[in-house]
């Protein structure tokens, strides 16, 4: 089996090079990352300018570009033959409800499911990062599971593993997205050359974070497993506004 992995953190970071060396026991893995931390960068590619493509001492490929493009780069250029599978993290911190729409490491695996390839996203919901064999284990157990046998239609799945000890995670739930509740304000600051900057606020509380929820899997200890899609046509609304458009 042949896996593509990438990430939004960089190339440097520990999610991804604790996921490379496990995966690599079961699988042929090759990873092409930013060269810097792009979280947030959702689902952009790079249009303006030329990208790099450079190999890192241990082996790891990186793009001076978003991961976005590291995945596009790397299926439609770099790679000769097309992966089994994308795999992008882990994640140093949660990709759950709203969030998942501004996800680098939800874009990268989305760019493989995109053209043509199954694609995991896998976060660590916390920011100590104390656990990442955790979520290792999640993604190696669902890793195995294709390859035994393929799902039955093209999937892009979105992980997300609390931080906690293997022994201490109670499973895999199937879960939907929860909605938080909207971000908090900019913050303003002033410069030394007394100019105004802003930096934007952090992620509102979780709003809709009932049974059934990302949200609510992670907090009781569960790895949260959603499944996405790209359509993002309102169907309901399609009879209503050709009717409003109606003379």
């Amino acid at each position: 089996m042949r896996i593509l992995l990438c990430n939004d953190d960089g190339y440097f970071a520990p999610g991804i090079e604790i996921l490379a060396r496990n995966l690599a026991e079961i699988a042929e893995v090759t990873v092409v990352a930013p060269e810097r931390d792009r979280s947030g960068a959702s689902n952009s590619l790079t249009l303006d300018r030329p990208l790099s493509l450079r190999r890192a001492a241990n082996g790891f490929y990186y793009v001076n570009g978003t991961p976005t493009d590291c995945v596009h780069l790397a299926v439609t250029g770099m790679l000769d033959h097309l992966p089994d599978m994308v795999v992008s993290g882990i994640n140093l911190g949660a990709n759950m409800g709203d969030d998942t729409i501004y996800s680098g490491t939800v874009a990268a695996a989305t760019e493989g499911y995109l053209l043509g390839v199954p694609a995991l996203a896998v976060s660590l919901a916390s920011k100590s990062g104390k656990h990442f064999e955790t979520a290792v284990g999640v993604a190696k157990e669902l890793v195995l599971r294709f390859q035994q046998g393929q799902f039955g239609e093209p999937v892009l799945l979105n992980i997300n593993v609390p931080d906690v000890a293997a022994d201490k995670l109670k499973g895999l739930l199937v879960t939907r997205l929860g909605k938080r509740h909207k971000a908090e304000s900019v913050v303003k600051q002033q410069t030394p050359r007394n100019e105004t900057v802003y930096w934007v606020g952090a992620a509102g509380g979780a709003q809709d974070a009932g049974p059934g929820t990302d949200f609510h899997a992670v907090a009781n200890d569960y790895a949260s497993l959603t499944p996405l899609q790209i359509d993002l046509t309102h169907n309901a609304q399609i009879a209503p506004l050709q009717a409003w458009l109606a003379p």
